[in-house]
Order: structure tokens, then C-alpha cells, then sequence
């Protein structure tokens, strides 16, 4: 497999509400990223609040514009909190650098990404790994 389909995005969306379910979660939203950062498929629960679409694509899109899971940019942010801003002051503030953005790949290809916001972060993390992995596919939290 070279590019995401959106059958496979359909899979990890829809796995990730199952988890989602299955953990008993506020509503989420899931934004899922081809490799090029373009929007492959997006969906909200019912009763999301609000930002949540776009606090679900900063994840996503951090992940892929960085190279590494969102949980790693939450850590370099830690540690290097200037950088972070200043890529992020790059990035017209797109970057959401908190967990719940995983890459997703093939083996060593990256596919792209999957963001995914609405309870905490380690539970938003934990939905997006688990819709990956339900594809097929290996995901690269950070």
C-alpha cells in the first residue's frame, strides 16, 4: 500500500469511535490526513464542543509536519519550548503539540496521519492507535 484509501481511512475512523466507545469517552472528533497533509476524512460525535475539529487536525497535521507522533512534539515542547513556538509561529499556529496526533504507516511508508480530540489527550492518543492498528497499520505515536 502507497496511499492512504479512504477505505482504509473509513476503517481507522470507525475503529477509533469503537474504541472510543469502548472506553465510555466524551465525543470525539477524528481528522485523518493523507501523507501530502491533505484531508482524507474528518468526523465529529454528536456533542462535541467546540474547536474540537480544529484542535483534531493540529494534531494530525503537527505530527505529519514535524515527522514524529504529537506525543513527542509534547515532549520536545517541554523541553524546548522555544522551538515549538517558533515552528509552530511558522506554521500560522497550526500545530497542536499535545498527544492525539499519530502518524500512520506501512511498514517504514508513511501513509499520514490521524488526529483525534475531545477527552484527554492519552485517551485521544489511545483511539487513534487503536484505529490504526485495526487497519492493518502500524502507528507512530512519538
Amino acid at each position: 500500500m502507497a496511499d492512504l484509501t479512504l477505505d482504509t481511512a473509513r476503517k481507522i475512523l470507525d475503529a477509533a469511535f469503537a474504541k472510543a466507545g469502548e472506553l465510555t469517552l466524551k465525543p470525539l472528533v477524528v481528522t485523518i490526513l493523507d501523507a501530502r497533509g491533505v484531508l482524507k476524512l474528518a468526523a465529529a460525535q454528536d456533542g462535541t464542543s467546540l474547536m474540537r475539529a480544529e484542535i483534531a487536525h493540529g494534531k494530525a497535521y503537527g505530527a505529519l509536519a514535524m515527522g514524529m507522533g504529537s506525543r513527542a512534539l509534547f515532549q520536545r515542547a517541554q523541553e524546548q519550548a522555544y522551538f515549538i513556538d517558533a515552528v509552530n509561529t511558522i506554521a500560522k499556529g497550526a500545530l497542536v503539540p499535545v498527544p492525539g496526533g499519530v502518524l500512520i504507516m506501512d511498514g517504514t511508508t508513511l501513509l499520514g496521519a490521524v488526529g483525534v480530540s475531545g477527552d484527554t489527550s492519552d485517551n485521544d492518543e489511545a483511539c487513534a492507535v487503536a484505529g490504526i492498528q485495526a487497519a492493518g497499520l502500524k502507528a507512530n505515536a512519538g
